[in-house]
C-alpha cells in the first residue's frame, strides 16, 4: 500500500498511522506501484491530482475521489488514459484520523462511477460495514447539502444554544454539558420515529405567546441567531401543520415568528 501527498510529511505520518507495509511516495510514484488509488484531498485539489496521476506511466486502473458533491467528472484526466473513475463519500465527520478511522465504520456511503470503480467503492464500503447509498447523477449537490446540515448546521444549531444559555446566566463550563442530552435524545427521537413525529415544542403547540416572548428576548443576541431561530421555527410550522396544527394556530405562529428581527 502507497500513500502519497504533497507534503512528503504528512504521507509518512499517515502510512505511520496506518501502519503494516503501508508507504509514503511522491504522487508520481503511485501509478508504478499500485492499480488502484483512493484520492482522498480536498475538493478543489481532485482535479490537479488527477492530472498529475494521468501523467505517470503505470499500471493504474481504478481511481475513486471521496468528495461528496461532485462524482466522477472529477478524475476526468485519468479517464481520458483508461482509468474507470468513481467517488465514494463516507455520511460520517471526521475531526481527526483515530476519531475518524472508528466513526467510518458502519457509516453510510455514496458511491457512483464506471463499473469497476463502482464495484470497487462498494466493496470498501462494504467492508466497513456500511450502508450503501445511489445517489442520482444529477442530485450530488442535493445530497451533500443534506450532509452540511445534519452536521456543520447541527453545530451551528448548538452553539446558537450556547450563546443563548451563556446570555441566560449559565456557565460556559456548564452550558453545553445541560444541553447535549437534550440534544442526543432529540436526535434520537428523529432516528426512532421520523422528525415530524418527534417535533415537540410551542411550534408543535401552537403557542405563539411563547414564541413571540422567544423573538422579544433575542433581540439581545447575535442577529444570526434570531435569524436562525426565525428560519428553524419556520420550517418546524411546516413540520407541525403536516402533524395537523390547525389553520388560526399556525398562522398565529407564523406571525409571531416573522414578528423577530
Amino acid at each position: 500500500m502507497c500513500i502519497a501527498s504533497r507534503n512528503l510529511k504528512h504521507a509518512k505520518d499517515a502510512a505511520e498511522f496506518i501502519g503494516g507495509r503501508a508507504l509514503a511516495v511522491p504522487y508520481r510514484d503511485i501509478p508504478l506501484n499500485a492499480s488502484r488509488v483512493l484520492v482522498a484531498v480536498s475538493d478543489r485539489a481532485i482535479a490537479p491530482v488527477a492530472e498529475e496521476l494521468a501523467r505517470g506511466n503505470g499500471r493504474l486502473r481504478v481511481a475513486l475521489h471521496t468528495c461528496g458533491n461532485h462524482g466522477p467528472e472529477l478524475l476526468a484526466p485519468l479517464k481520458a488514459v483508461g482509468v474507470s473513475c468513481g467517488s465514494i463519500h463516507p455520511l460520517q465527520t471526521i475531526r481527526d484520523a483515530s476519531q475518524g478511522a472508528a466513526a467510518l465504520r458502519s457509516a453510510a456511503y455514496a458511491v457512483s462511477g464506471d463499473s469497476h470503480a463502482l464495484s470497487w467503492a462498494e466493496e470498501i464500503a462494504t467492508l466497513l460495514s456500511g450502508h450503501i447509498l445511489h445517489i442520482r447523477p444529477d442530485a450530488g449537490h442535493l445530497y451533500h447539502a443534506a450532509a452540511v446540515m445534519a452536521s456543520n448546521y447541527i453545530a451551528a444549531l448548538l452553539d446558537s444554544a450556547e450563546q443563548l444559555m451563556l446570555l441566560a446566566g449559565v456557565p460556559k463550563q456548564d452550558a453545553l454539558r445541560a444541553l447535549a442530552p437534550l440534544a442526543r435524545t432529540s436526535i434520537d427521537n428523529v432516528v426512532d420515529c421520523g422528525a415530524v413525529e418527534a417535533l415537540t415544542g410551542p411550534v408543535m403547540r401552537g403557542d405563539a405567546a411563547t414564541v413571540t416572548e422567544h423573538a422579544r428576548a433575542l433581540e439581545r443576541a447575535e442577529q444570526s441567531i434570531a435569524e436562525l431561530y426565525k428560519v428553524a421555527g419556520l420550517h418546524a410550522l411546516y413540520m407541525a401543520r403536516k402533524r395537523g396544527l390547525g389553520d388560526e394556530e399556525a398562522e398565529s405562529v407564523r406571525q409571531a415568528l416573522l414578528g423577530s428581527r
